[in-house]
């Protein structure tokens, strides 16, 4: 895309943020809005990459779609809901915004699919990882890009079994998320012939993991699972790291951990651990090729979230060109049927709106193993997308017994 193409797209930004009347009266253009956290814990995960992430997309689309100019706003949800759904409204309101990309939290998406459900627009879910957005609370305007809750603890689950890993004890984050990731682990070990030799939950954001981690290492369980993400993730595995508890023999099994987390932590102390992820920016030439475009302009590389933003981006707009408008209805049938481009590779979308593709299991290397600044995994195990994520009969969503249904 051309640099004034770029500006174009950088000016209406600008004025979509500070005139709002101005932007939403203008219908001739589609707009996507990029909603994250772009201050909190989460904020590398996500944040600005994901906004960069989707400008990368349009980009790449070639700036236009249906003879309109594409247009990116963005905003910071601040992880609360309230905030998140003032902002949508005024988004669907105002500004003219087709779709929301990006949302991380569950509760913020529960929320957002209400709204959008009311007002007929398109939601693209990276950032959150709850299997309810595609369970009993899916809509038909929301579709889910990355990695869940399921996928993440069954994938690392089923490789760690068979290494062998047949015994677990869980340090589990004590609200949904954490009750969800334990929960599908365990039905994954025990499904394998494992045993699950008990768990501990731990205070959402605790800083001091030593006595849960005594019980974990007094269990004798040869894996440690891990359920919960971000700083007490982080802090887990450096205070394991402390106790020595890969030296005795035990394993530690992030199960929702990304290459931000590995490299805040240094590979010295995250050297051993296990961690699924549908995307890694060093698995072939087309996510090597696209990371290092985005790390040039961010200095990071991507995490599964960003990349996440990225694809549905682009296959929104694929939709939207596909089905003559921007109509939700439309363009989100056909999200549905057109095939997935991921780097390289294929993906589908089944009714439900989970996005179904293959995932890698990986441990992260020694750093004497590392050929370079984050080059972090090495992979293990490959986990087919049928087996990788929730069966659609098994998800409770209403919209499962449409027919031509995609596994």
């Amino acid at each position: 895309m051309g640099i004034l193409v770029r500006r174009s797209i950088a000016v209406l930004c600008g004025l979509g943020l500070l005139f709002p009347s101005i932007a939403g009266a203008d219908s001739n253009k589609v707009v996507i809005g990029v909603l994250g956290d772009q201050s909190g814990v989460v904020a590398d995960v996500g944040g600005k990459g994901s906004v960069l992430a989707a400008r990368l997309a349009v980009e790449d689309f070639g700036g236009t779609v249906l003879g309109k100019p594409i247009e990116i706003l963005d905003a910071d949800h601040q992880e609360k809901v309230d905030i998140a759904s003032s902002i949508a409204r005024q988004w669907f309101d105002e500004k003219g915004v087709d779709a929301i990309a990006d949302l991380p939290n569950t509760g913020v998406v529960l929320a957002l699919q209400a709204i959008a459900r009311t007002k007929r627009k398109i939601l693209l879910v990276s950032g959150a990882a709850s299997t309810e957005i595609t369970g009993k609370s899916c809509s038909p305007f929301t579709t889910h890009w990355t990695d869940d809750t399921y996928a993440l603890a069954n994938g690392t689950a089923r490789a760690m079994v068979k290494q062998p890993g047949d015994s677990w004890y869980f340090l589990t984050a004590d609200y949904s998320f954490g009750y969800d990731l334990e929960a599908s682990a365990a039905t994954t070990v025990r499904s394998l012939g494992g045993r699950v030799l008990g768990s501990v939950r731990h205070p959402l954001g605790t800083n001091d993991f030593s006595s849960y981690l005594l019980q974990a290492q007094a269990s004798g369980a040869k894996v440690i699972g891990l359920a919960s993400a971000g700083s007490d993730t982080v802090n887990a595995i450096k205070q394991a790291r402390e106790f020595g508890i890969e030296r005795s023999g035990q394993r530690l099994a992030a199960l929702h951990a990304f290459v931000t987390d590995v490299n805040s932590i240094g590979l010295a102390t995250a050297q051993g651990l296990t961690v699924t992820t549908g995307f890694y920016w060093n698995e072939n030439d087309g996510t090597r090729q696209w990371s290092q475009r985005f790390f040039a302009v961010h200095g990071r590389m991507p995490t599964r979230e960003q990349a996440g933003v990225y694809v549905s981006v682009k296959h929104y707009l694929a939709a939207v060109k596909a089905a003559g408008t921007t109509e939700a209805q439309a363009v989100a049938t056909m999200m549905r049927e057109l095939p997935v481009q991921r780097f390289g590779n294929t993906a589908t979308v089944r009714p439900d709106g989970r996005v179904v593709y293959d995932i890698g299991v990986y441990e992260v290397v020694a750093p004497e193993k590392s050929k370079g600044p984050w080059d972090f995994y090495r992979k293990i195990a490959d986990i087919p997308g049928s087996q990788a994520f929730r069966p659609l009969e098994a998800g409770g969503c209403s919209l499962a017994g449409q027919a031509d249904a995609k596994q």
